[in-house]
């Protein structure tokens, strides 16, 4: 393969780079199995899911699909560029386009692009859909039944690890209704799915120090695995909340980094203030996390992409496990996309299985695809 692959740092690139000769663009649409409800800071996210795909196909005849937001202006500009001028535009609105064709050129999944990489990859995943799905209750025991029931259909889509999000008092409900709320649900939960599975916490910065305490303190014997996003992130309540399970000798771990992040977020997750580093797979993407994984695994700090909402993150976050030691959860959240073909991977036994296929091993109906570009999107060449 002439040509450095995506993730090589600027100046790596060999001479003869191919050009990008024609970008398409449209938006697909899909559907969750299940509406998903109220979180600590915004009201129902719905069923509805939207993927936008970029093909990029350079003169080589080469080409590859993947998730980007890129405008008709931006691809126009990137018409008659060389490959290797995309990969050091970080973070680049052509990454995974440009990841799968690098994979397909050498015929190996993305995550085989590592270098020293297993022949099958299955990554330890977790059902991220249980939001507030119950403020239509009033009565907390069917609210506890109601979100435990859900997590059962994680069980039998394969499911073993959950997450609950929490902090219904921040906004939804009355702080101790709310807060008692949580903790029954986190405690029913626990019950309906048994000692081994992991259950992670996200409170949306919904909860302030206290309440996190007050919450990690009730549910002790659910054994919560990590919190995440308790309170935006601040040094010194960190400090005071590690402090604190210590001396009440909970191992719970303390997990940020999804969307708008501190720009010191790094800086106290070194300083070990942060055990699981959580930035988003698509933004700020996945050449970044490429990068990002083995800094992380030197801090002997854990990874876990989010990968909420953008569907085509959810297949291509696990790639990233062939590359970084300390990635410690994919986060599942299912959705069924019209022209898009996932059915390559598998969840079981709380893994995510990736397909050892070409790219990122998804497929793309044509027609689909092309109805959409006419309809909704673009192609520039």
């Amino acid at each position: 393969m002439h040509e450095s692959l995506p993730g090589q740092a600027p100046g790596q690139a060999e001479a003869g780079q191919p050009i990008i000769t024609r970008i398409e663009w449209a938006p697909l649409v899909g559907e969750r199995p299940r509406l998903a409800g109220s979180n600590a800071r915004l009201g129902v996210h719905g069923r509805a899911v939207t993927c936008p795909l970029a093909r990029v196909t350079t003169a080589d005849g080469a080409s590859g699909f993947g998730w980007s937001r890129i405008s008709r202006e931006e691809a126009t500009g990137w018409i008659g560029q060389p490959v290797a001028a995309a990969l050091e535009d970080i973070p680049f609105a052509l990454e995974y386009p440009l990841w799968d064709r690098a994979g397909k050129l050498a015929g190996k999944a993305v995550y085989a692009l590592a270098g020293e990489s297993p022949a099958s990859l299955a990554v330890a995943c977790y059902d991220t859909t249980l939001y507030f799905d119950d403020l239509h209750l009033t009565d907390d025991s069917a609210a506890a039944e109601l979100i435990a029931a859900e997590a059962l259909e994680g069980v039998a889509q394969g499911h073993r690890h959950f997450k609950i999000k929490v902090g219904r008092g921040g906004m939804h409900m009355p702080v101790e209704a709310g807060t008692r709320r949580d903790i029954a649900i986190i405690r029913a939960v626990r019950a309906a799915v048994g000692p081994g599975a992991k259950i992670l916490l996200d409170a949306n910065n919904g909860y302030n120090l206290n309440l996190t305490k007050h919450v990690l303190g009730e549910t002790a014997e659910a054994d919560i695995f990590w919190m995440e996003e308790a309170f935006h992130e601040d040094p010194m309540l960190y400090a005071n909340l590690r402090e604190w399970m210590a001396a009440e000798g909970l191992s719970v771990l303390i997990a940020d980094g999804e969307g708008d992040a501190s720009p010191r977020l790094l800086e106290w997750a070194q300083q070990g203030l942060i055990d699981v580093v959580q930035y988003d797979v698509l933004r700020p993407g996945f050449t970044r996390w490429w990068r990002l994984g083995s800094q992380l695994d030197g801090w002997q700090v854990r990874s876990a992409p989010h990968a909420y909402g953008g569907v085509f993150g959810v297949y291509a976050g696990p790639h990233l496990a062939a590359r970084i030691r300390g990635f410690t959860f994919a986060e599942i959240d299912p959705a069924e996309v019209e022209g898009l073909d996932g059915s390559a991977y598998a969840i079981r036994d709380g893994q995510m299985h990736v397909p050892d296929l070409p790219g990122f091993g998804l497929g793309l109906d044509e027609k689909v695809y092309q109805q959409a570009v006419a309809a909704k999107g673009f192609v520039v060449e």
